[in-house]
């Protein structure tokens, strides 16, 4: 009897677990994701049993984080980022800064690092997961609102420095320390030269494009074009401008939703974008090595101590400071209460090229898995806090939120009622 391919059967196999674990996931209440981490840490490489193509597994996570990204662009607007980038820029930057100091310390103290590896040890556990944060963000309504834009601000910023930080990773532990200005120049002027690309050309050439194919009547059609600008796009950043899959996806979605086009690209790719951002926390969950973290359970839980203090503690103070109210600060900081996908290809990274040792590759892993699982407790107590801090004086928002946003995205309204107005022109009704 032929026995199937063995992608094929981690297909079969990741997409079956994902659904068991996410229904029980479910009947207790919790988030669908955590059923699906659990998912992949039993069916992970890790444990006994069947064991998975990781590969084949990590391929999929990516298309997955792809789509994913691309459907969270498609109702995210250029002017929605700018009204939002003068509390993501500071905001983002100190955080990041924070955390890679807290983490610096940790691996200083604990794993006996020299400063340099100390401080990529530091980013890799600042770095909040971007498909995480959304997929929390749209489960509790508030993606499209003022607190979800303030999250994919500081998200996008977030990961522009890890694409800084890749490229000096990449100069150093290569002994190009002279070329690193050099290096890092390139990586600025690449990244600007998709931005530009993608905002006078991908503009007008993607909605023509997409327009021909709906006027063909063929709805098959047009899902499949979705599908090939969404990782066609996505490809063409990381393969010819070092731009990552998932920020290239994310552009070419801002881009398709300023279209008339917007609305029903986002429908046809929902389906396939639901399915692969499952596999993909599948994959986070296969990468869980319990032996890793036994063999270093100080370091581990350390880690995941500064993950929740120099990630969302950080992020909640400094929303704060910058005169969020502290609802929407609390929604920001719990949604990035967690790291992901850019600090396993930073950890990846350091480690093959010798800069950090392979047992530190353990602490990173619970540090996400962790924080993962605990954001809804984090949730919990961050709205609590938000709570006794409402009773004080609130915070005037920030000038640019008060004169980039509309009136609709300013007052208390559902994510949905929120979108459903923007696309129909109206503004929700004054609170009463």
């Amino acid at each position: 009897m032929e026995h199937a391919p063995p992608f094929l059967a981690s297909l079969i196999l990741s997409v079956a677990a994902a659904f068991a674990c996410g229904l029980v996931a479910r009947v207790l209440r919790m988030p669908p994701l955590i059923g699906y981490l659990v998912a992949g840490a039993a069916i992970g490489p890790n444990m006994p049993g069947f064991s998975m193509d990781p590969a084949f597994t990590r391929t999929l996570a990516e298309v997955g984080v792809g789509l994913l990204l691309f459907g969270v662009g498609l109702h995210f607007k250029p002017r929605d980022l700018l009204a939002v980038w003068r509390i993501a820029l500071p905001g983002a930057t100190t955080q990041v800064v924070v955390g890679m100091l807290l983490g610096a310390a940790l691996g200083m103290a604990v794993a006996d690092l020299s400063f340099g590896p100390a401080l990529v040890f530091g980013l890799a556990l600042a770095i909040a997961s971007t498909a995480v944060a959304t997929r929390t963000l749209e489960e509790h309504g508030q993606l499209s609102g003022e607190a979800g834009q303030i999250a994919l601000g500081w998200l996008v910023l977030q990961d522009l420095l890890v694409v800084v930080g890749l490229v000096l990773l990449s100069a150093t532990s290569n002994g190009q320390d002279e070329a690193i200005g050099t290096a890092l120049l390139m990586a600025l002027v690449k990244l600007g030269t998709f931005a530009a690309l993608m905002l006078v050309v991908g503009r007008r050439v993607l909605p023509w494009g997409l327009g021909l194919v709906a006027r063909s009547g063929s709805r098959e059609l047009f899902t499949l074009a979705v599908v090939v600008v969404a990782l066609g796009v996505a490809f063409g950043a990381s393969t010819l401008f070092g731009v990552s899959f998932a920020l290239g996806a994310f552009f070419a979605g801002i881009v398709l939703g300023e279209s008339d086009l917007g609305h029903q690209a986002a429908a046809e790719a929902l389906p396939l974008q639901r399915i692969f951002a499952a596999i993909f926390f599948v994959s986070i969950g296969m990468l869980l090595d319990p032996v890793a973290v036994l063999e270093a359970p100080r370091t581990s839980l350390l880690a995941l101590l500064v993950v929740l203090l120099g990630t969302s503690g950080a992020t909640f103070v400094l929303l704060l400071a910058l005169r969020v109210a502290p609802a929407r600060a609390a929604i920001v900081a719990a949604a990035l209460a967690q790291i992901g996908e850019f600090s396993f290809v930073l950890m990846e990274l350091a480690i093959g090229h010798g800069v950090l040792p392979a047992t530190l590759r353990g602490p990173v892993l619970l540090g996400s898995f962790g924080s993962i699982l605990l954001m809804p407790l984090t949730s919990r107590v961050l709205g609590a806090l938000a709570v006794r801090l409402r009773g004080r004086p609130q915070p005037m928002r920030a000038e640019a939120l008060r004169r980039g946003q509309s009136a609709a995205v300013e007052r208390p309204c559902g994510a949905g009622r929120l979108w459903a107005g923007r696309r129909a022109g109206r503004r929700c009704p004054a609170a009463p």
